[in-house]
């Protein structure tokens, strides 16, 4: 009981942080807006083009900021004062939603307005990322900071879930409607952002670092073969395995569900890896964790394959929730052991090129996805991404016997 009070307590002193309030809401309706925009704009562009390449074209222009600027954002935000950072960042991203509801309004808007608008967003979030969460620690008291690491990433997670869907509901009304909830959404994590005041608790001012210090963390991982199979393992099953790209042709053409059943299709992995972490929190993996680090891999490739082939809404939703459920268990044992295995000099390093590699297999597969899908069609490509994250499993099982052999997350783990 006093433990359980104990941690309200905690919460309850968190909350009554002003800048912690005020970060709370800038993520979370940041994040919202940019989960409603996904949705919205894939919809368009498919509506206008009936292109399913037009719809992978949507990864590749969100891949390229984070792989170009992801490392140098980072240098900027040890740097720099973060509260500048974030507030130029959120300011230039309300041109984004005021941009698409003049493409809507048009009677033949070009399809290439709508890819810069979306390359302009993907920049400023390359910045936003790092600046969000380097700022987070000197924001609160030390004690308090794992509990506000956590209710911040919740945060991320009930944006996954209510962005897709309120911007598919919406669509049914007015797209200039749901963008101008995006608008407002992105007015109030601006103006939250001009409202922070300077840290409390850490130095905010430059640390110095050189470009072979930000190099230094890829030196690092190359050197351990756990971490950089890892990495691997995440990057290459994201790239293939990823359907979220395609989810606009499975709602129109072969579910028949139209934009509210898009929202859903796109939410469940977000409802599937939420359930599964409250699983991790309550019973976490003790034993075997390599193995069930590669089971969670598997399940989110067998689900895709599944996912492939149904045409029907119950299953195909069902499949979503184990893709989500079995990405949250491989990204939690993952980081887990990326993370105690990672000296404490060199995890804001490591951790940036993680970053980099989830962001990588993530976008960049949604370009594989629709490059294939013009060549062999919706289904055909989902079955190839789930069959090679399945093919990717057994092969990283052989190749990286470190990893398949790890039996605690927590052993040789470094001081």
């Amino acid at each position: 009981m006093s433990s359980d009070s104990e941690k309200k307590d905690s919460v309850r002193a968190l909350f009554r942080e002003g800048p912690f309030r005020l970060l709370f809401v800038m993520r979370l309706t940041s994040n919202t807006a940019s989960q409603m925009i996904g949705v919205i704009v894939s919809w368009q562009i498919y509506e206008i083009t009936g292109s399913a390449l037009q719809l992978g074209l949507i990864g590749l222009i969100q891949f390229l900021p984070p792989l170009a600027l992801t490392l140098f954002a980072g240098q900027v935000a040890d740097r720099y004062d973060r509260r500048w950072i974030l507030r130029i960042g959120l300011t230039s991203q309300i041109v984004v939603p005021i941009g698409f509801i003049a493409l809507t309004n048009m009677a033949a808007p070009p399809v290439w307005a709508f890819y810069v608008l979306l390359l302009i967003m993907a920049i400023a979030r390359t910045f936003d990322s790092p600046a969000q969460q380097a700022i987070l620690p000197s924001m609160v008291p030390r004690e308090l900071v794992a509990q506000a690491i956590s209710i911040s990433t919740s945060a991320q997670k009930v944006s996954a879930l209510v962005g897709p869907a309120l911007g598919g509901a919406i669509i049914i009304f007015s797209i200039s409607l749901d963008y101008a909830i995006c608008l407002l959404l992105i007015v109030i994590a601006a103006l939250a952002s001009y409202a922070l005041r300077p840290p409390e608790y850490g130095d905010p001012g430059a640390r110095g670092r050189t470009w072979n210090t930000v190099f230094s963390g890829l030196q690092f991982i190359f050197k351990q073969p756990v971490i950089l199979g890892l990495m691997s393992l995440d990057l290459m099953a994201t790239f293939f395995g990823g359907v979220a790209a395609l989810l606009p042709i499975f709602a129109k053409d072969i579910l028949e569900v139209g934009p509210v059943g898009l929202g859903l299709l796109r939410a469940g992995p977000a409802i599937g890896a939420l359930v599964m972490g409250i699983v991790l929190a309550r019973f976490p993996v003790r034993r075997r964790t390599g193995r069930w680090l590669f089971g969670g891999v598997a399940v989110y490739g067998v689900a895709t394959i599944i996912f492939g082939f149904s045409e029907n809404m119950i299953l195909s939703m069902a499949c979503m929730l184990a893709v989500g459920a079995g990405d949250m268990l491989g990204q939690v044992l993952r980081q887990t052991i990326i993370q105690l295995r990672t000296p404490d000099a060199m995890r804001g390093r490591v951790a940036a090129v993680s970053n980099l590699s989830v962001t990588v297999g993530s976008q960049l597969g949604q370009f594989e996805s629709g490059v294939v899908a013009a060549m062999v069609g919706a289904v055909g490509s989902v079955f190839i991404g789930g069959a090679a994250a399945v093919l990717i499993v057994v092969v990283w099982m052989r190749k990286f016997p470190q990893i398949t052999n790890i039996e605690h997350p927590e052993e040789e783990a470094v001081p």
